[in-house]
C-alpha cells in the first residue's frame, strides 16, 4: 500500500523526531550507566578485596576524611618508609584519629594477595586497610585516582613496580582534598589531616 504525497511529507519529520527522540534516550541510558567521579575528578568507585578477604567498596569509607596509598608488598624502599610515615602520622593524631582509615591498594595483585597483605601490614598501624583483587579491579581503581603503574622486569626474571607515590587525603564524600606532604615532622602532617576531620 502506497502513502499519498500529502502523507509522506508528513510521516518525514514524524520520523526524524522519534530517530531524534531515540538517539536522545540512548544518551541518557549511557550517561546514567556511567560510574558517578568526584567533584575534583580524582577518585572515583572500585571494588576490592580487604587483606581479611571481605570485599569492600569506596563507599566503605565514605562518611570520614581517609588516606589512599598506592603501593605493593614486594616494595623495597618508598612503600615501607611511606607507611611508616603514615604510622607515625595516625599516632601523632591521638584519639582525634580512632576511626581513621588509610587504603593501601596494591598496585601488584598478582604476588599481593589479602593473606600477604595482611601479613606485610601487621608491621604499621592497624588502621592501614590493605585492598587487591583481580588485575582489572585494581587497573580501575588506579585509574580513577589518576595514578600510575607499570610492571618492569628485572635480569633475573623477577619484576618490580613503579608506581605514584602520593597520599591522598580524601574527604568524607570520598573526593580529592590534597596530597599529604611527609617531608615533615608527623607531628605538622597530623595537624594538616587534623583540620579535615
Amino acid at each position: 500500500m502506497s502513502l499519498s504525497p500529502a502523507l509522506r511529507r508528513a510521516a518525514i519529520p514524524l520520523l526524524a523526531f522519534a530517530l531524534g527522540l531515540a538517539a536522545l534516550g540512548l544518551v541518557a541510558v549511557t550517561m546514567l550507566g556511567r560510574p558517578a567521579v568526584t567533584a575534583s575528578g580524582v577518585g572515583g568507585p572500585f571494588t576490592l578485596v580487604n587483606q581479611d578477604g571481605k570485599t569492600v567498596s569506596e563507599k566503605d569509607f565514605a562518611g570520614r576524611t581517609h588516606l589512599v596509598f598506592f603501593g605493593f608488598t614486594h616494595c623495597p624502599d618508598v612503600c615501607p618508609t611511606t607507611l611508616q610515615q603514615i604510622s607515625d602520622v595516625l599516632a601523632a593524631l591521638g584519639p582525634k584519629g580512632r576511626d581513621m582509615k588509610v587504603l593501601f591498594i596494591t598496585v601488584d595483585p598478582e604476588r599481593d594477595t589479602p593473606e600477604a597483605l595482611k601479613q606485610y601490614l601487621a608491621s604499621f598501624d592497624p588502621r592501614i586497610v590493605g585492598l587487591t583483587g583481580s588485575t582489572d579491579a585494581v587497573a580501575g581503581a588506579v585509574k580513577a585516582y589518576r595514578a600510575y603503574s607499570r610492571k618492569v622486569p628485572l635480569k633475573d626474571g623477577d619484576y618490580t613496580m613503579e608506581h605514584t607515590a602520593l597520599v591522598y587525603i580524601m574527604d568524607g564524600a570520598n573526593n580529592f582534598v590534597g596530597s599529604l606532604n611527609l617531608m615533615r615532622p608527623a607531628s605538622d602532617a597530623a595537624a594538616e589531616v587534623a583540620r579535615r576531620l
